[in-house]
């Protein structure tokens, strides 16, 4: 049984698509079930500003998903990168524990982000 958070954000996910000009993308895949997240980020002055997904996957991949674009808006880059999976978790009011593992996958696709801003971010200096 899911949470009405986890119905509200499968239903109405907030921050669906892609960031033209992302200063970070992160993808990350689950084979065992075949969900696949994509986060976008826009950071400014080493602020998260944006936070877009694409998401392929079941009910839970896709609130998650959403929940985390949530979370880490306006948030410094280090504190984003301190959003657990268990955060994600708690934020939806939990999920079942069959489905834990999409919030990694959240979890997971965001620090994804963050490392290919912080490399994008070397590379340009």
């Amino acid at each position: 049984m899911y949470s009405d958070k986890v119905m509200d954000h499968f239903n109405n996910p907030r921050n669906v698509g892609e960031i033209a000009g992302a200063d970070g993308v992160g993808q990350v895949g689950n084979p065992s079930c075949g969900d696949i997240m994509k986060i976008f980020i826009k950071v400014d002055d080493n602020r998260i500003t944006d936070c877009k997904f694409k998401t392929f996957g079941c009910g839970a991949a896709i609130a998650t998903s959403s929940m985390v674009t949530e979370m880490v808006r306006d948030k410094t880059v280090e504190e984003a990168m301190n959003i657990s999976n268990r955060a994600v978790a708690e934020a939806l009011d939990g999920l079942p524990p069959v489905k834990m593992h999409c919030s990694n996958l959240a979890a997971d696709a965001l620090h994804a982000a963050i490392e290919d801003y912080r490399h994008r971010s070397k590379a340009e200096a």
